[in-house]
């Protein structure tokens, strides 16, 4: 069966479309995996990595919905034989979704244990079965050293795909048995024409990624989900600390609403961009920044690994880090600009 997707998730897997394709800004990948597939080169395992939001699991489902399909045609899934529409419902017997089920963070071992027996049986109804884990860096270490099992010793009929955002994250015993295709963040000239038909106009176009941190999904999201205004607060509460404003406090209720995860993340997305900002030169003066993306990293895999530390705490640590680490950048600054008066 298929598992639905969780709030995170990027797709939903029992309300699909007839056809699965990918998304524009995927072209070029896409483009590799069908000249692969052609001619007969397609790995059998293949790991996607890349940033968060920016269609990762939409391409693993593009790509799983054309090897199931029957009558492959323009280069996706027909959407009209039974393979698609077995998968279009959620019952394809060839076909497995893994992730973290109901409440939990992980992937856990006993997930797997049944993904492996599935991907040694037989395609009952096809030439092919498909196994897909995402987010692959959420599996258990027990969980990662089943399925190395079918990564050493491959069916010959069953394609594996994993996906994932912290590549780091994922064991290098795994790593290493998958062909690596990375994904980084799309170009927003290639975003925004598909943004275009969500919002209307360009302007707003532009407005949503920028707050979504050119990510175009996370984008979309904000936009059906009316969180546009919570967004720009939460942004204008990162720019306050950064500023060297003493509101934490304000800054963590507005963050309050947000999984820790997903906090972290935002946060994270805002120093990156900050960094981005700085210009190559300034970067060797903004090693306390990276010293904070380093340290909020390791929060989140820590988090994504099970642990459940207490939320509160999290954010105003991670806050705090913030204001210290833009603090040391403006006095950098300032003192820079103090010895070039004194040279001159």
């Amino acid at each position: 069966m298929l598992a639905p997707a969780s709030p995170g998730a990027l797709v939903n897997l029992l309300e699909l479309p007839p056809v699965s394709a990918p998304l524009p800004w995927q072209s070029g990948a896409w483009n590799r995996l069908q000249e692969q597939l052609t001619a007969g080169q397609l790995p059998h395992a293949l790991l996607l990595a890349g940033p968060a939001d920016i269609g990762k699991a939409r391409l693993a489902l593009a790509l799983a919905r054309l090897l199931l399909c029957h009558r492959p045609a323009a280069g996706h899934n027909c959407g009209d034989c039974p393979g698609c529409r077995f998968s279009q419902s959620g019952s394809h017997g060839d076909f497995r979704w893994l992730q973290p089920e109901g409440k939990s963070k992980v992937i856990k071992i006993e997930q797997v244990r049944e993904a492996v027996a599935f991907a040694f049986r037989t395609a009952g109804f096809g030439s092919r079965k498909v196994l897909v884990l995402a987010p692959a860096e959420t599996m258990t270490t027990n969980a990662a050293n089943a399925l190395l099992k079918c990564l050493e010793e491959p069916a010959g009929d069953t394609h594996i795909i994993l996906v994932c955002q912290r590549l780091q994250g994922v064991p290098a015993t795994v790593r290493s048995r998958c062909q690596l295709l990375k994904m980084p963040l799309p170009p927003a000239e290639e975003c925004l024409p598909w943004l275009d038909h969500l919002t209307g106009t360009r302007a707003a176009s532009v407005e949503l990624l920028q707050l979504a941190a050119g990510m175009p999904l996370r984008a979309e999201r904000l936009y059906r989900e009316s969180g546009v205004d919570s967004l720009q607060a939460r942004r204008a509460g990162l720019r306050s600390l950064a500023a060297g404003e003493p509101v934490v406090a304000q800054v963590v209720t507005l963050f309050s609403q947000l999984e820790p995860a997903l906090a972290l993340e935002e946060i994270a997305g805002f120093v990156q961009q900050q960094l981005r900002l700085q210009g190559a030169d300034a970067l060797p003066s903004c090693r306390a920044q990276f010293r904070l993306l380093d340290r909020l990293q390791g929060l989140r895999g820590a988090i994504a690994a099970g642990s459940n530390p207490n939320p509160q705490l999290v954010l105003e640590n991670a806050l705090i880090g913030l204001r210290g680490c833009f603090g040391e950048l403006r006095t950098n600054a300032t003192m820079a600009t103090l010895i070039g008066e004194m040279q001159t």
